[in-house]
């Protein structure tokens, strides 16, 4: 089966700027690579120049079987983008909208209609599907948005920042109804700027910074790298902070931190469990009160900021 998506030393440079600096990407079919990374790290470029709406400048990427450069016209036909921002028309109805859509792609009037009925459908817009757009909310724009980039059925779909200003409810029914094209087979490339996106749909996550890719792996993998488990205390009177610190020093990996703006104390501990006992004693002989006591694992804010941050040095 080929890849969905294939991309190696993917280069793209804007007026002397080298926006892509040998990129390299693969998504299988019926997988999510998530795409992330700081604003210009180049995340909108890839998809752009992986979609065919940039020529790249070096390197070379398939998508769908099909290389980019050379075969724009068979990538186009396979794929489905969904950008930033909805692209469907304001003065039409959602069925009038993905009937549209359908007839510029060729389908027939007949089927595409019944396919547009069959995408309302499936995305819940089926009572709303008459309606002027003028009418729907923010999530059944995105909805139908996405809707319009499955009528042509794509073998790849592009996602860029799909869920940006959708309140929960809708961003978790926009993230169930990707898991289902998923199940489907579809190959996904999502670039988002809600880390626990990335940590909810993505198989594999490929962090992007000025242009290259510093970190690839899973979540867990990502989240492993950054290291272990971080114990988190509050204590209870601020003015005994320092006393914490030099408690909780000797077992720690490294010196513990302390934010000035929650008093919050955060460090790694060296021995886990054991380590974890011996922070509780030595802050209880100490008689440092505390009001917060806990292990956090590491999360994707983690990965982003260390990876992110250490690549930027």
């Amino acid at each position: 089966m080929d890849m969905g998506i294939e991309a190696e030393g993917l280069r793209k440079r804007y007026r002397g700027h080298e926006a892509l600096r040998g990129v390299d990407l693969a998504v299988p079919p019926g997988s999510v690579l998530g795409l992330l990374g700081p604003n210009g790290a180049g995340k909108t470029t890839a998809v752009r120049t992986l979609a065919t709406l940039l020529e790249p400048d070096g390197g070379r990427a398939r998508v769908a079987g099909h290389d980019i450069a050379r075969e724009p016209n068979e990538v186009r036909r396979r794929i489905g983008l969904a950008g930033q921002h909805a692209a469907v028309d304001e003065l039409l109805t959602g069925r009038e909208n993905l009937v549209l859509i359908g007839r510029l792609l060729h389908l027939g009037r007949r089927r595409a209609r019944a396919r547009a009925a069959e995408l309302l459908e499936r995305f819940e817009l089926t009572e709303a599907a008459d309606r002027p757009l003028g009418t729907y909310s923010g999530g059944m724009r995105r909805r139908l948005d996405l809707a319009s980039c499955l009528v042509g059925d794509p073998a790849v779909l592009f996602l860029d920042e799909p869920t940006t200003g959708l309140d929960p409810a809708s961003r978790a029914t926009l993230w169930e109804m990707v898991r289902e094209l998923v199940r489907d087979g579809v190959a996904v490339l999502l670039t988002t700027q809600y880390l626990e996106e990335a940590d909810q749909l993505a198989d594999r996550i490929a962090v992007i910074s000025a242009g290259e890719v510093v970190a690839d792996g899973t979540p867990d993998e990502l989240k492993r790298k950054v290291g272990g488990e971080w114990l988190e205390v509050v204590v209870s009177a601020p003015e005994r902070a320092d006393a914490a610190l030099a408690v909780l020093r000797p077992v720690a990996v490294e010196a513990p931190l302390l934010d000035d703006a929650d008093g919050r104390i955060r460090l790694r501990l060296r021995d886990g469990v054991a380590g974890l006992e011996r922070a509780a004693g030595a802050l209880r002989t100490a008689g440092v009160e505390v009001s917060d006591f806990a292990l956090r694992r590491p999360t994707l804010d983690d990965v982003f900021f260390d990876l992110v941050g250490r690549s930027a040095k």
